[in-house]
């Protein structure tokens, strides 16, 4: 085989790589369902990053007087038993759910591109110790390792429930990255990469990776949405973020005693909890839909 067929066999791939992307990005763009999640996680990702767009009460400023008000214009969800504003504690609140799915996500996706990618493409023995590894982390349960490692950290931060999570949590994303990997390494353009003197390094980094990502997306984006489940379970355990932090699941867990005579300190912050995570489980299977063609 020529070099010049060579490098048009890989020139090839590439406008297959691309049509591919251009494929999917084309029917997310038709699927409403891609939308209405994507417009969700924006208003929710706005609202943790610039809070004071959304509110300008204090979350912090609490008046016992107010105790438990019902929802009016002046406190659009009520208050809480503490006389707190229950909007405000929302708002405020998203930034620590959201903060622990981003970080953490970002945690799995790089201990699962290197593992899986070492693993799919050298194999042997690094394959199968990578593999024991990842079975003795998924025999563990996700919710009893992080209540087991924080119980024992009291840095009052969202960066301990970030390595819980991220340190627990990497092991369905490595599996796909690895089954990916060990697919698209058969493909002809790294043959032809490989037969045009391209280094390991080089047929990962550019031939490879870019293929195999579609699928580690998809995990991935449904992946935050339970981390940030997850988190909120912690926190409603007393076990997650620790400090003057306000979290969704702290609020929750300190209305519980009263849900039977006030419902909405328990009301709104489970149905924003609940709403964040079905937007990123409903944009993880549009882009699983799109990038899938046999779903198409």
């Amino acid at each position: 085989m020529s070099e010049a067929a060579i490098a048009e066999a890989a020139a090839e791939a590439g406008a297959n790589t691309r049509s591919l992307a251009a494929d999917a990005w084309r029917d997310l763009r038709r699927n409403p369902v891609f939308w209405v999640s994507a417009v969700i996680i924006a208003l929710l990702v706005t609202m943790a990053v610039v809070p004071r767009l959304f509110t300008s009460t204090d979350p912090h400023s609490c008046r016992l007087r107010d105790s438990l008000l019902p929802p009016s214009g002046e406190h659009w969800f009520g208050t809480n038993l503490q006389g707190c504003d229950i909007y405000a504690r929302i708002v405020y609140g998203s930034r620590a759910s959201l903060e622990v799915g981003f970080l953490s996500v970002a945690f799995v996706a790089v201990i699962a591109v290197i593992l899986g990618m070492i693993a799919g493409y050298y194999g042997g023995w690094s394959d199968a110790l990578i593999a024991r590894v990842t079975d003795i982390v998924l025999g563990i349960p996700l919710l009893l390792g992080a209540i087991v490692i924080l119980s024992s950290i009291e840095l009052p931060s969202v960066w301990p429930v970030v390595l819980a999570l991220g340190l627990l949590g990497w092991t369905t994303a490595t599996r796909i990255v690895r089954s990916s990997v060990i697919s698209a390494k058969q493909q002809d353009y790294v043959q032809a990469a490989r037969m045009l003197g391209a280094n390991n390094r080089r047929i990962m980094g550019r031939h490879i990776a870019p293929n195999a990502m579609a699928p580690v997306i998809v995990i991935l984006t449904i992946t935050l949405g339970q981390f940030i489940a997850v988190e909120a379970t912690l926190s409603f355990l007393g076990i997650g973020v620790k400090g003057n932090t306000i979290t969704w699941g702290k609020d929750i867990a300190a209305a519980t005693a009263r849900v039977t005579t006030s419902l909405g300190p328990v009301l709104f912050p489970s149905a924003f909890l609940a709403l964040t995570v079905l937007a990123f489980i409903m944009l993880g299977d549009a882009v699983r839909e799109a990038f899938d063609p046999k779903l198409r």
